[in-house]
């Protein structure tokens, strides 16, 4: 914890956190010291203690997913505040922030409380924030902190008479910057619908003391049937609503003006389309949201990455192992690890096979080894004819979906190439 350590002093107490019972797959003989003092110990994953099933996170990997990222949104003139959501570790968001990101992204009041916890200077919430109490803690961390940075969605006039009443019984000092929202088209998740709608959300912001309308906003991967075209169209609109905006005096008296959009899957669109927009009445702060990066996945945005459509502009590497062990070899064609839905993700997809380590330290590949179902404490692994598997061997797994890796680990094991644990990623679920 350390290097992170360095960068941020709130982090200092993760490192004197007690390791006990409460954290899954660390060394049972390491009970009662502190995770910084594990991880200084420099031990190795496979024969420094550890126990099945147990999550690894690649140090190599990580490093590299987070310098692609900052050289691309670098390149395209972008600014970047990572979904937070994905990993809820104040580590990883520290090495984001020195990696260049403008601020972090989250979906609820919480999680942006665990950054406010680890000093985070600027949080973006891309959700509308209507709770009372909610916006009362924001409203006293807003007044404590004025080089804090905050901004929400609003997409309805209702949610702007519920913030600013609530905003309004805290006795806020200081207005909530808002952007109104533009829903990603009929049957999408949330959003004003049209650009009328959106306008009467802007003049009902107008009208308030507590709010003050900072740019607009939405989420691209939430176009119906998304595909490139329907994509670069509603970013198009987008851009054409800041436009709008911008032209009706909205933002008269803004030192820069936020359009942010930017999952996951098509942050090459967001760059195209944004490049293009006009000249506004202040320089514009292009947000992009992009989180599942910093794991990356074998599986889901494996396939999704823009990565596969620009090759030239970088790529992204899954950092991600459970290691589970064979604990069942009942028939010739099955085996059973002792992982299951308490440890691996499995929303989207099952997890591989990738590797199995023998006990000798060895490691071959997973070629004819197939997992087949999940139980809460076990993998099913289908075995073909003439594939060596015994007890005992530990199996690497790679996983889809960053989001539902890191919500099953408190504690992950940051790990080099060669094994060696070099530091312990705390998450908070």
């Amino acid at each position: 914890m350390a290097a992170a350590s360095a960068r941020n002093p709130h982090l200092d107490r993760l490192a004197d956190e007690t390791v006990d019972h409460r954290f899954k797959g660390l060394p049972p003989d390491a009970a009662g010291r502190t995770a910084g003092a594990l991880a200084a110990d420099r031990r190795n994953l496979f024969t420094g203690g550890f126990t099945t099933p147990v999550l690894a996170l690649s140090a190599d990997r990580l490093e590299h997913n987070l310098a692609v990222m900052e050289a691309y949104t670098e390149r395209h003139g972008l600014a970047f505040a990572p979904h937070g959501k994905t990993s809820m570790a104040p580590q990883l968001f520290a090495r984001q922030l020195a990696r260049g990101a403008w601020g972090t992204t989250f979906a609820l009041p919480h999680q942006a409380r665990v950054a406010r916890a680890f000093g985070m200077p600027r949080i973006f919430l891309a959700n509308e924030l209507v709770d009372a109490a909610a916006l009362r803690w924001l409203a006293g961390e807003l007044d404590a902190d004025p080089d804090f940075r905050f901004l929400c969605y609003v997409d309805s006039e209702r949610g702007v008479a519920l913030m600013d009443e609530a905003l309004r019984a805290a006795g806020a000092r200081r207005p909530v910057e808002v952007v109104v929202e533009l829903g990603a088209g009929e049957g999408a998740r949330t959003g004003a619908r049209t650009a009328a709608e959106c306008a009467a959300v802007a003049d009902a912001v107008a009208r308030t003391g507590t709010l003050r309308l900072a740019g607009v906003a939405g989420y691209e991967g939430e176009v119906p049937g998304a595909h490139p075209r329907a994509v670069t169209a509603w970013l198009e609109r987008l851009t054409e609503l800041a436009v709008e905006f911008d032209r009706a005096g909205r933002f008269a008296g803004l030192d820069e003006i936020v359009v942010s959009a930017g999952g996951s899957a098509w942050f090459d669109a967001v760059a195209e389309v944004f490049a293009r927009l006009p000249e506004l009445s202040a320089p514009a702060l292009k947000l992009l949201r992009s989180g599942a990066y910093v794991s990356h996945d074998d599986g889901h945005y494996r396939e999704l990455t823009p990565f596969n459509r620009v090759p030239d502009e970088g790529g992204l590497r899954a950092a991600f192992t459970l290691w589970a062990q064979v604990v069942s070899r009942p028939e010739p064609g099955q085996a059973f690890l002792n992982a299951g839905k308490r440890d691996a993700a499995y929303d989207l997809h099952l997890p591989q096979v990738h590797a199995v380590r023998a006990a000798d330290g060895t490691e071959r590949g997973g070629e004819g080894l197939a997992v087949t179902a999940l139980s809460d404490q076990h993998t099913w692994v289908r075995t073909e004819p003439g594939v060596r598997l015994e007890v005992g061997e530990w199996v690497g797994l790679g996983m889809s979906h960053p989001c539902t890796i890191f919500d099953k680990w408190q504690l992950i094991p940051l790990v080099e190439e060669d094994g060696t644990v070099t530091d312990l990623i705390r998450t908070f679920f």
